[in-house]
């Protein structure tokens, strides 16, 4: 490798591990503040490396809020949020991707369209629809709002089209039904690209705040998201107490990420496609 080409890859280096840094930087702020116990959280310039370490923080979220419920209430919705997203997209985006009819595609424009609006747009007819369907203060209000969405029909329409169209019109020769053909040939073939939308969509889920806080009052009903700014009230001035509970809030899905990333890179790679 020539000298031109390292100073160049070593400037890339730099540059994606300063992105990095930035990135984490809130994280790895909010973590050091968790596990410390002495000093101005506050104090500028910030450092990231405690004078003191305990876990007394992490204690005192567990002895204060019920963070059990709360963790059992995001799994709930985030398992069945992701379940509902891969069959809703996925049987929206088979039409788009294998049929051809009148208006295809300004439904897909349409459907795209939406990705340029605020998520918020949608609270005010959505919180509307959902009293009207008797679901506030239900796990089925948080969800079903959130399962058709266009990033997912998106990715499962490009994995569709590229499955051979030979092996559709093969099994449609010997008499195999639209939905037959839909749950036993495409969907094991899009593996990939449905394993990156269940990732995408259980780490969005795991962290949305603004909709289930809106849609539930209840505190047994909440996700820890929610529940866990019951720390901003009862330690209104411990931010190390509520650095805590963020961390155990926010830990869970890095974990997810961290150990299935290669997974959502390789179906992002043929959803790009």
């Amino acid at each position: 490798m020539s000298v031109q080409r390292r100073i160049r890859a070593m400037l890339h280096y730099a540059v994606l591990l300063l992105i990095a840094l930035v990135c984490a930087f809130p994280f790895l702020w909010t973590f050091s503040v968790a596990i410390g116990t002495e000093g101005n959280v506050f104090s500028f310039p910030s450092s990231l490396i405690p004078h003191s370490v305990s876990l007394a923080n992490f204690i005192e979220v567990f002895r204060v809020i019920d963070l059990g419920r709360y963790f059992w209430n995001s799994i709930w919705i985030t398992f069945w949020t992701v379940a509902w997203t891969i069959l809703v997209c996925s049987l929206a985006a088979y039409p788009l991707a294998r049929y051809r009819f009148r208006g295809q595609r300004l439904v897909f424009t349409v459907i795209l369209a939406t990705l340029m609006l605020p998520t918020e747009v949608n609270f005010l007819v959505n919180f509307i629809t959902t009293a009207h369907l008797h679901l506030v203060d239900t796990h089925l209000g948080v969800i079903l709002p959130t399962v058709a969405g266009a990033i997912g029909i998106f990715m499962m329409k490009n994995a569709f089209e590229e499955i051979p169209q030979e092996l559709l019109d093969a099994a449609r020769v010997d008499g195999a039904a639209e939905l037959y053909i839909f749950f036993r040939i495409m969907l094991p073939l899009a593996l990939p690209q449905i394993g990156a939308l269940t990732i995408l969509t259980a780490v969005t889920t795991w962290n949305n705040f603004l909709w289930p806080s809106v849609v539930l009052t209840k505190s047994d009903l909440m996700p820890l998201a929610v529940g866990i700014l019951e720390l901003s009230g009862t330690f209104g001035s411990s931010t190390r107490v509520i650095a805590a509970g963020a961390v155990l809030t926010i830990a869970p899905a890095l974990i997810v990420f961290f150990f299935t990333q290669r997974f959502f890179m390789r179906g992002m790679e043929g959803a790009v496609k």
